[in-house]
């Protein structure tokens, strides 16, 4: 059995091998994005995958994994959204099914748009997302 006392040691070598993102609350953003003025936002974003698969989402649709949707707390179901990775400028489009994340994160994706977004390794990125126009019907 492993002490507490073992455990406190390997806290900081722990602590260097995590992510170097941390949960910033989320940022409003606006102005001038791929030609038209639209509200964003930027933070943190991570995902979900295999573990849900199937299970109910807010939207009443299975969770898919290997589909391009994403939980939000807000915006509304059905709603297409930009994804864009903040440090390689990588994005992708998804479509809001679910609601969520928590732990002060601005959008969970998931796999497969995480996998398309080259996050799916680092778990966590800075993103930034916007609205578009048009909804999934």
């Amino acid at each position: 059995m492993i002490r507490a006392r073992n455990l406190l040691a390997l806290l900081p070598p722990l602590l260097l091998a995590a992510p170097a993102v941390s949960a910033a609350p989320a940022q409003s953003c606006s102005g001038e994005h791929h030609g038209r003025t639209a509200p964003c936002l930027s933070g943190i974003a991570s995902w979900y995958g295999e573990h849900y698969r199937g299970r109910k989402t807010s939207s009443g649709e299975a969770f898919d994994p290997d589909a391009m949707t994403a939980a939000h707390p807000s915006l509304p179901m059905q709603a297409r959204v930009r994804v864009t990775d903040l440090a390689t400028g990588r994005s992708v489009t998804v479509r809001i099914n679910d609601r969520g994340p928590g732990y002060g994160r601005v959008i969970d994706l998931s796999r497969a748009a995480a996998r398309s977004l080259g996050i799916e390794q680092r778990g966590l990125a800075h993103v930034r997302v916007e609205e578009l126009a048009e909804r999934a019907e």
